[in-house]
């Protein structure tokens, strides 16, 4: 689930509750206002872990991972997240117009990698290759263009570093590509198998329709 879904998920019974708890604390067992307002914000603090344990609970088990399992994940989704910010900064400030479509469209795979693997955890270990390898180097590789691109002078070999660089993005690009579609190759595979399914559905529909035209034209 998204995030901000899940926030106001949370949100939607903690300030009710938190209400509720006021409004009895104040009306009900006659609370001085601080009081009431002091139990208010703690039930509703309290309503709000427990949501937050009820839906990790839950998402643990969908998708069924142990607690260690989840804990490695995220931790690791933790870590993967600044460097995805750090990538798609140095990427956006590179001065270089020919690339820009290929540089948003780099950013935006770098971010679906991200976004599959905290919906849906356990995705993450097809992922580790991107997670683990090819998002380190292109934080590198980009943030080291960006530095050289700004040098107030440019040489020969300068400018051929920065070519050279460039490619290797390209190149790793393709190659976090490959992870993405790796990622999601079940669901490739399972599209698949439905399609022939359906086809093969239409097809007996098909035949049992001419079998009942030609029996018709018979009688």
């Amino acid at each position: 689930m998204n995030s901000f879904l899940t926030f106001l998920g949370k949100m939607a019974i903690t300030i009710p509750t938190t209400i509720t708890v006021w409004l009895v604390s104040f009306f009900g067992f006659d609370q001085t206002f601080v009081a009431s307002s002091a139990l208010s914000i703690l039930g509703g603090l309290f309503i709000f872990w427990l949501m937050s344990i009820y839906l990790k609970s839950k998402l643990i088990k969908k998708h069924r991972l142990s607690k260690k399992e989840y804990r490695y994940i995220m931790k690791n989704l933790e870590e993967a997240k600044p460097k995805i910010y750090r990538l798609n900064k140095a990427l956006m400030s590179i001065k270089h117009i020919p690339s820009i479509k290929q540089r948003l469209e780099f950013v935006r795979i770098t971010r679906k990698m991200y976004s599959l693997s905290k919906k849906e955890p356990k995705r993450f270990y097809k992922a580790e290759r991107f997670f683990f390898s090819n998002l380190d180097s292109a934080v590198e590789l980009a943030e080291k263009y960006v530095f050289l691109a700004n040098q107030p002078k440019r040489t020969k070999e300068l400018e051929l570093s920065l070519y050279e660089t460039r490619r290797t993005l390209e190149d790793l690009q393709k190659s976090i590509e490959k992870d993405l579609y790796h990622v999601i190759s079940d669901d490739i595979d399972q599209l698949n198998f439905e399609i022939n399914v359906a086809k093969q559905s239409i097809k007996r529909d098909d035949e049992g329709s001419k079998f009942h035209d030609e029996s018709r034209r018979l009688k």
